[in-house]
């Protein structure tokens, strides 16, 4: 009998959001809201046309069955709609540390609070629920959101590796590291909580409207 992997297929719900493993029958949801160029400013390579988030999906299925990565489609819960991905990645069980990252959400999205729910619920799970010790972010030094909205998160940030990629149109891309410890996780779960209790407090008090609110920055994909 084959022994069992660290991080299994999951399925994590809040009350916005709910991660779902990636899977073929997410392609079309991510073909339509996954190809605004926005959405790929900071990744190495864009995603511009079906075919390339065909092959993306292919790629992200393939690394999820290695056990090296695993993928989550982003589903808000109203609408039961896609609005992008996120996956655990680098995962080390020996050492008990993964990686949050290869995130990015449709720009209507971005400032809402469906990011700040799907970075709580994979926390709470890698720390909670798997023992991880250490949870790790990269960000293009160039990302100035993202860098701040990590920090924003209670990440500390660790340093800089330079030359780190190098991008689809020859950037030498340098990397920011931030990261979350075992014994920082307890503040930084109050952190996020309360974020997203004032938004529900803003959400709540505001008149509804067709776009979500803005009560929460987050961070841009990196």
């Amino acid at each position: 009998m084959a022994s069992r992997r660290w991080v299994e297929p999951v399925v994590l719900e809040g009350s916005l959001v709910r991660l779902e493993p990636l899977a073929p029958e997410h392609l079309a949801g991510l073909i339509d809201i996954g190809l605004e160029a926005d959405i790929w400013r900071w990744m190495p390579i864009p995603i511009q046309t079906p075919g390339e988030m065909r092959a993306w999906l292919d790629t992200s299925l393939e690394a999820a069955n290695g056990g090296s990565e695993m993928p989550f489609a982003t589903i808000v819960r109203d609408g039961d709609k896609v609005v992008g991905s996120t996956r655990y990645m680098n995962i080390e069980p020996r050492h008990r540390r993964l990686e949050i990252g290869y995130t990015w959400i449709n720009p209507r999205w971005q400032r809402s609070a469906v990011n700040s729910e799907a970075k709580l619920l994979m926390l709470r799970h890698a720390f909670d629920t798997l023992g991880a010790l250490r949870v790790e972010f990269k960000t293009d030094s160039l990302n100035e959101r993202s860098r701040a909205a990590l920090a924003g998160i209670g990440a500390t940030e660790e340093g800089t590796m330079r030359n780190h990629m190098v991008t689809q149109s020859g950037r030498r891309r340098h990397s920011v590291y931030f990261s979350i410890i075992e014994e920082e996780w307890p503040r930084v779960r109050q952190q996020l909580e309360a974020r997203l209790a004032r938004h529900a407090r803003a959400a709540h008090a505001s008149t509804p409207s067709a776009a979500p609110s803005s009560a929460s920055a987050e961070p841009d994909p990196g």
